[in-house]
């Protein structure tokens, strides 16, 4: 398998000014570095661990547990937002030492996969919610050195092409595991419990793939001659993370992904909201996820790779504006039979359109050296923002019923939208 990064390639490789490394003369450079698609290969055996539990979560915590819609937004906000709290944590270590990225990361694989059998002996709110936060600790630690590497091992004119394909990649196995918690579901009698254990099964799988196959991180040079002294500004501590946020560009870039993070309804809660609109059977909701997953996966390389030519934040906004759309079907009193194939191709396509795209924006902004600690900038605010959304459309939902609970998000991204226009970063897509 991939057992070599493309950016330690052989000594005379001469180096850009970005730090990637260039192909010699003659020789045709790989579209996509070997570091991507074994960190892809990752990617995908992990989510299908964790779609798994994804998929039958909403239905598990609902209708199983009897958890209201606040009860349940909390829970929900927790499993997606938790993960900010320790992703600077995670992004400093990385940075760290310079070639942590991969230990960092998988650590982070390790303990999410722990959490998998917990959920086996949790029934109430508070031990889930503390299972969910120790799950999303175990993402938050591994999501933002996983993405410098991508960015490291790639050139900045193929970024968004290499998170398109490492996106494809994690989504291919974001449409395997609903899959096979539907089959499990249906094959045994303690479906939720057999869905579990076969999820923690696969997760120990993708931490193998990882230590194994994928490289450490970039290799430091040494030089030669007496050490040289690193000034207090090059060194990757929190005070100088923290002050990447001076940089114009990455502060505009963190300012919108929050701002738009606000109005972005959790996934479960469309595909609840698609369930009770259309009358979906229990036993077939968690094959909802498939239609995201899917959509995301046929348009993840396509749109990574528009946003190369065209632009970054042009199709990151463009993705918010399919997600509006997708919103606005919900709200319509439309019953069609195509509805969910609308909506679930709107959803795919948002993500296609933003979660890479962002992370290859942000990357042009961030130094080699503190580079896991500025996206992870980028990912605290976004999911912190999504974070407070579960929160605050859970109690809508509660209070104001559904309907009026989609509306005001619906009309709060359309601001959101409105106003990132003027924070617009510039563009460094090359043409």
């Amino acid at each position: 398998m991939y057992v070599a990064d493309s950016r330690a390639g052989s000594p005379s490789a001469p180096a850009a000014a970005d730090g990637a490394t260039r192909p010699p003369a003659g020789r045709r450079r790989a579209a996509v570095a070997p570091t991507v698609l074994a960190l892809g290969t990752v990617s995908l055996v992990t989510d299908v661990s964790s779609e798994m539990v994804t998929a039958v979560l909403p239905l598990y915590l609902v209708a199983g547990l009897g958890l209201s819609p606040l009860g349940f937004g909390l829970l929900d906000g927790i499993y997606n937002g938790f993960s900010a709290l320790v992703r600077l944590a995670g992004g400093h270590l990385a940075d760290r030492g310079g070639g942590r990225h991969k230990w960092v990361a998988g650590l982070g694989y390790g303990i999410s996969a722990l959490c998998k059998p917990l959920l086996l002996l949790v029934h109430t709110l508070t031990p889930i919610g503390l299972v969910l936060a120790a799950d999303r600790t175990g993402k938050g630690l591994r999501t933002a050195p996983r993405d410098a590497l991508i960015s490291l091992s790639s050139s900045p004119e193929t970024r968004g092409r290499a998170f398109g394909v490492h996106r494809a990649m994690d989504t291919a196995g974001a449409l395997l595991g609903p899959l096979v918690a539907f089959l499990i579901l249906r094959a045994t009698v303690d479906g939720y419990d057999a869905v579990f254990t076969v999820s923690f099964c696969v997760a120990v799988v993708g931490v193998l793939v990882l230590v194994l196959f994928v490289p450490g991180g970039r290799r430091q040079p040494v030089p030669a001659g007496p050490p040289a002294r690193t000034a207090p500004a090059d060194r990757p501590t929190l005070r100088a993370a923290v002050g990447l946020l001076h940089r114009h560009e990455l502060r505009r870039i963190t300012v919108c992904a929050l701002l738009l993070g606000l109005a972005t309804v959790s996934d479960s809660f469309v595909y609840l909201l698609l369930q009770r609109r259309l009358g979906v059977p229990d036993r077939w909701f968690a094959l909802l996820p498939l239609g995201t997953a899917a959509a995301f996966l046929v348009l993840a390389v396509p749109l990574g790779r528009l946003a190369d030519r065209a632009g970054r934040w042009t199709v990151f906004l463009a993705g918010h504006a399919a997600l509006l759309l997708a919103y606005t079907l919900l709200l319509t009193s439309w019953h069609g039979t195509a509805l969910p194939y609308a909506v679930l191709l709107l959803h795919g396509g948002f993500y296609a359109a933003t979660d890479g795209v962002l992370m290859a924006a942000a990357s042009e902004g961030v130094p080699e050296h503190l580079r896991s600690s500025g996206l992870a900038l980028v990912q605290t605010g976004q999911a912190l923002a999504r974070f407070a959304c579960s929160l605050g459309f859970g109690a809508a939902w509660t209070v104001w019923g559904d309907r009026t609970a989609l509306t005001a998000s619906a009309v709060a991204l359309a601001a959101c939208a409105a106003f990132s226009l003027t924070l617009r970063p510039r563009d460094k897509a090359t043409a």
